[in-house]
């Protein structure tokens, strides 16, 4: 029951913000346009922030649908691209307001998450140390998300699959290439 009325809660904001930007909502403005009452809201979110933090990182599960091995990334990073487009007012509206870093967060976590896999997947035969993995990680999820940001930045114009076509050219082999390359690291230090 309670995961229904938070998707009621999330989609009532959604619609409003098709009318209206993010901080020109109120708690009232969802609850009314829910026809729930205040207290669930606050029931289930500490405010409207907490509950955009929610839909973003609820979704963000279903957008990766499991697309986290090296040979399904770039399926993953254009479901990050195509649910971006699908709630292109959620995620512009946030973009302009105080709370950007939500949905920075957001895409730094899901696409840390989908890169984790791939990392994890490529150094399965190598002794590379946990912190070495990491760092591969989020070297690649900065230049990801950077990529994202600017494109939310430029209005979402560019063909999502282009982008992606283009990241696959320039990384390919390069994730298992630095991971090779810690594991030597590591060894030569053992040495």
């Amino acid at each position: 029951m309670a995961q229904i009325t938070k998707k009621a809660l999330a989609a009532s904001l959604k619609r409003l913000l098709s009318e209206k930007p993010l901080d020109k909502i109120t708690v009232i403005d969802i609850v009314e346009d829910c026809g729930v009452n205040r207290q669930t809201f606050y029931y289930h979110f500490q405010d409207i922030y907490d509950l955009v933090e929610w839909v973003f990182f609820t979704e963000a599960t279903t957008a990766l649908d499991g697309k986290k091995t090296y040979d399904t990334w770039q399926q993953g990073f254009l479901h990050i691209f195509e649910y971006v487009l699908r709630n292109r007012s959620l995620v512009i509206n946030v973009y302009h307001s105080m709370s950007r870093d939500q949905l920075e967060r957001y895409l730094y976590d899901v696409t840390y998450d989908l890169l984790m896999g791939v990392v994890d997947e490529q150094s399965t035969d190598l002794s590379v140390r946990e912190e070495d993995k990491k760092f591969v990680a989020d070297f690649y999820k900065f230049a990801f998300v950077g990529l994202m940001l600017d494109w939310i930045k430029r209005g979402m114009k560019d063909d999502p699959q282009k982008t992606i076509d283009r990241l696959s050219v320039l990384i390919h082999g390069d994730i298992r290439r630095a991971l090779e390359k810690y594991g030597l690291d590591h060894r030569n230090h053992l040495v």
